[in-house]
């Protein structure tokens, strides 16, 4: 590790990337934390990566920095990016703070300018990034990305998007220091493209912090280029799909109409113009109206999800998969490809080859389609894990021809056209009282498009016989639903009214039932949770993600309740 070391801290904003491409041009190390990281986390990597350098915003110097900084002894510099902060708060220790302005004005003197003309080139095996994961268990971990790493995972997924140039814009908003949002901006950026940027409050006319009547950031930017995580996209179909429910009954009748009539013909390769000014204009404002591809990763894309997504928004969704360890890259479906769950064949970049997996019952030797352990080559796999040898030995290894491989322990089958399907996660899998195997993300992925669910978990152990689930239910379905049954109070009683449970346990079997599941699938109690589960509350990753772990300790009294006490 070099002496210098920089760690960015900051929300998805200009001065993030343009302070990540100076730190990659003079070659010193990045450093990049989840906002939503505990103190101890967070004091846990400025201080394995030796952090001197800080570059952050007011607000999280002051509600996330401050509290920890006597507990980062190497650190000497905090460089603020806001353009005038009113004032700059007093630190501990002798730490410098800065701002921006400040910092620019020192680059621009003649002898520093002399400085920039000697720097070190970077050479392709040397650390652009050092990214901890938020992970769902556990301390997080450093990913070591090289520059090497960078570009080969930049080349491979500019590579499925078809005509990228200036003319394209891109809307960022998901966390900079997550492997998705860093990748895409910097295909944008290897390419010309405008990047405007937003947040999850204020993406839409109908986000949380736009105002009555005024518009969101999709609105006002019109992009051409989205990354989205399912959660984001689920949203956005159940909140459509909600309104379709409340339309007269032969506004609901054109639309459904409409809706089948295009489904069928672009499973055919051609398009619908009438369809699309007439019916789906509407819908397609809703992200500015400009949109020609949507790129989908961080989790599985529901089937519902993603053929919503590519009827009502006249634009082909592009499914993707990749790690942090692999630097985002791995498959992206091809645009063209309106076939669902699946998430395309490998790019340019990436080798891919299935490991059997004899717990699970998975073997490359299966009909028709083989299946295994997913196992990611090439020259985006990464360096590992930083100052943890142990866990490189686990998770990585070079095979005789001198390649190095990633053990994802995700679960995939391949196709004969060579797209491959997530099927499952080594994680995931439960093996029940009875020697049934259940996978609790197939259960949850069936399940959350039911529309009373927003978010669910489900949980299961080798001690028991069945399967239970933490559910947060849709305010206003469980709010109407409540009204139905003649049931009042507010909205904490009414999640923890116990026929409310009972209510929402039967629909989401009859859910279950409808998704195909097996009978020891579905869950047998259930426990609706009135918080929603968001980064902060520390029950999700910042790309909404479960952290089981932490789910299970949360809801440990309800654990215990659901398995009668024991």
């Amino acid at each position: 590790m070099k002496t210098l070391s920089i760690c960015l801290r900051g929300l998805t904003r200009a001065e993030w990337i343009i302070a990540a491409q100076a730190c990659f041009m003079y070659n010193f190390p990045l450093v990049t934390l989840y906002s939503t990281l505990g103190g101890a986390a967070i004091a846990h990597g400025l201080n394995e990566t030796e952090v001197t350098h800080i570059i952050t915003s007011k607000d999280l110097l002051q509600s996330r920095l401050k509290a920890i900084l006597m507990d980062v002894p190497r650190l000497k510099h905090i460089i603020v990016v806001d353009k005038k902060p009113k004032s700059l708060p007093d630190l501990p220790r002798g730490i410098m703070v800065h701002n921006v302005a400040a910092v620019q004005e020192l680059g621009a003197k003649p002898e520093n300018i002399q400085k920039k003309l000697n720097k070190k080139q970077p050479v392709p095996s040397d650390i652009a990034v050092i990214m901890y994961t938020s992970g769902s268990t556990g301390i997080p971990k450093g990913v070591m990305i090289s520059h090497r790493n960078i570009i080969a995972g930049i080349t491979g997924m500019a590579e499925r998007i078809p005509n990228l140039n200036e003319n394209d814009t891109y809307i960022g908003y998901l966390p900079l220091a997550h492997v998705l949002e860093l990748s895409a901006e910097l295909v944008c950026v290897s390419h010309g493209c405008r990047i405007g940027y937003s947040s999850p409050q204020t993406l839409a006319d109908q986000s949380s912090k736009i105002k009555k009547g005024s518009k969101g950031d999709t609105s006002m930017l019109r992009p051409t280029l989205m990354a989205a995580v399912p959660e984001i996209m689920d949203r956005i179909y159940k909140n459509v799909m909600t309104k379709v429910e409340e339309m007269s009954s032969v506004q609901k009748t054109l639309f459904v109409l409409a809706y089948n009539y295009k489904m069928e013909q672009i499973s055919k390769g051609y398009n619908t113009p009438l369809c699309d000014r007439l019916v789906f204009k509407k819908v397609r404002s809703l992200l500015g109206g400009s949109m020609r591809v949507l790129l989908s990763g961080g989790a599985p894309l529901s089937a519902a999800t993603q053929r919503f997504m590519n009827i009502c928004f006249c634009c082909p969704v592009g499914q993707g998969y990749g790690l942090t360890e692999t630097c985002g890259a791995g498959t992206i479906s091809d645009l063209a490809d309106y076939s669902t769950g699946r998430v395309g064949a490998p790019l340019v970049c990436s080798e891919i080859m299935l490991k059997d997996w004899e717990e699970g019952g998975y073997f490359s030797t299966d009909k028709p389609n083989p299946r295994g352990e997913i196992l990611m080559g090439g020259p985006n796999v990464t360096m590992g894990y930083y100052k943890n040898e142990q866990k490189n030995r686990e998770d990585f290894f070079v095979d005789v021809n001198g390649q190095r491989w990633f053990c994802t322990g995700d679960i995939g089958e391949f196709h004969p056209d060579g797209c491959l399907k997530i099927i499952d996660r080594k994680k995931d899998l439960v093996k029940l009282q009875a020697g049934e195997y259940v996978s609790l993300g197939k259960v949850e992925a069936v399940l959350k498009n039911c529309p009373l669910i927003d978010n669910i978990c489900a949980y299961a152990n080798s001690e028991e016989s069945y399967v239970i689930g933490f559910v947060v239910p849709n305010q206003k379905q469980l709010t109407a639903l409540a009204e139905q049954k003649g049931i009042r109070g507010s909205w904490e009683e009414i999640c923890n009214h116990a026929e409310m449970e009972k209510e929402v346990l039967c629909i989401i079997t009859d859910a279950a039932i409808t998704g195909k599941l097996e009978r020891f699938e579905i869950p047998k109690k259930i426990r609706l949770s009135a918080e929603p589960w968001t980064p902060e509350t520390g029950l999700v990753t910042d790309a909404f993600k479960l952290k089981r772990k932490e789910l299970k300790t949360h809801y440990q009294d309800d654990i215990e309740r659901m398995y009668g006490g024991k």
